[in-house]
């Protein structure tokens, strides 16, 4: 990956994670008109769902981290998403500090599924450029 490229992937992180601060943390006297549901899934669940979804990939493009072995890249999986429910926990907490917030811990469920199924797309690509780095070896 080129410099450039890093920079921009770990520009595109600080943006989010403040992006993610302010949604979670900011203070909105209006939102506009939105179903309460989709498919019977409360809107506020999708929208947490969404919004840490992207954090693992953006992560890993951002430390540009390619391993050698499977077991490596488990362990850096396992780390992202650690950090990412970290994130998810820090955010519902400090939103119960606030007078116009409450915390929710179907909110933090939605943050770790999403969290989940972004850490394994990120765990599977890695997985499949280490098998094409071997083919092109050997």
């Amino acid at each position: 990956m080129t410099r450039r490229l890093r920079t921009f992937y770990r520009l595109a992180l600080i943006a989010y994670l403040a992006l993610v601060a302010f949604l979670c943390l900011g203070h909105f006297q209006s939102t506009p008109d939105i179903p309460k549901s989709l498919f019977g899934i409360p809107m506020d669940k999708i929208v947490h769902f969404l919004m840490f979804l992207p954090f693992p990939p953006l992560v890993y493009l951002a430390v540009d981290k390619y391993t050698q072995k499977t077991w490596h890249s488990l362990l850096f999986a396992l780390g992202v998403f650690a950090l990412g429910c970290l994130l998810a926990a820090s955010t519902e907490w400090i939103q119960g500090l606030t007078p116009y917030r409450s915390r929710d811990v179907l909110d933090f469920q939605a943050d770790t599924l999403a969290l989940g199924i972004g850490t394994v797309i990120v765990f599977l690509v890695d997985i499949g450029k280490q098998r094409k780095a071997r083919r092109a070896q050997g």
